[in-house]
């Protein structure tokens, strides 16, 4: 019992912070759950040294876009689907899943590898190759969680529940990304010069 106080105390400041300044709360929030969820991926790979550069570079596209863009999509479907409009939870799930989420992800892949100072052509290369593999597991694994949270998760609690499955999905977007990279590197070292 005495543990569960501070635990509220936290949820209550950051439910207070979500409500009074939502835009740079979500901001931070992903900055800390990006970079943990790179840095976890890096040990569940049984990593020794951890990259910091890619560490830094998920931290940097939660801080800049993974706070906003997701904000300013969702604030937009609900005024889009009004809460008079006919099927409004079901437009907004299908606009999530086949306009925000192709985009978002694509966004994702291109930004992280810039941030991890590639160039243009290999952050689109990168991209390219990742982008379907990825957006079909996204479909795959996430949508019933997507639904789920729009259908059953209270609005208040929704961002919280938004945010785990935010940490489960980009730490699986790291594994892949690196296990990519490292193909890529195997594959340069070994053609002939």
């Amino acid at each position: 019992m005495s543990l569960s106080k501070p635990l509220y105390s936290l949820l209550g400041v950051y439910f207070e912070q979500l409500f009074s300044h939502p835009i740079r709360t979500k901001s931070i929030t992903n900055f800390i759950l990006a970079a943990s969820a790179n840095y976890a991926s890096q040990r569940i790979d049984g990593q020794k040294v951890i990259n910091q550069k890619s560490v830094v570079a998920y931290a940097s596209f939660g801080l800049l876009f993974g706070g906003s863009i997701p904000h300013y999509f969702y604030q937009a479907i609900e005024r889009l689907f009004r809460h008079d409009f006919k099927y409004r939870k079901f437009f907004q799930f299908i606009s999530e899943r086949l306009v925000y989420t192709p985009i978002y992800q694509a966004l994702c892949l291109y930004i992280l590898s810039l941030f991890e100072s590639n160039s243009h052509d290999i952050a689109l290369k990168t991209a390219e190759k990742l982008y379907w593999p990825l957006l079909k597991a996204n479909w795959q694994y996430v949508t019933f969680f997507v639904w789920v949270n729009l259908y059953y998760v209270p609005p208040m609690l929704r961002e919280f529940f938004t945010s785990i499955l935010a940490f489960i999905w980009m730490t699986y977007i790291a594994r892949k990304r690196r296990r990519f990279q490292e193909k890529q590197a195997l594959n340069s070292e070994s053609k002939p010069n």
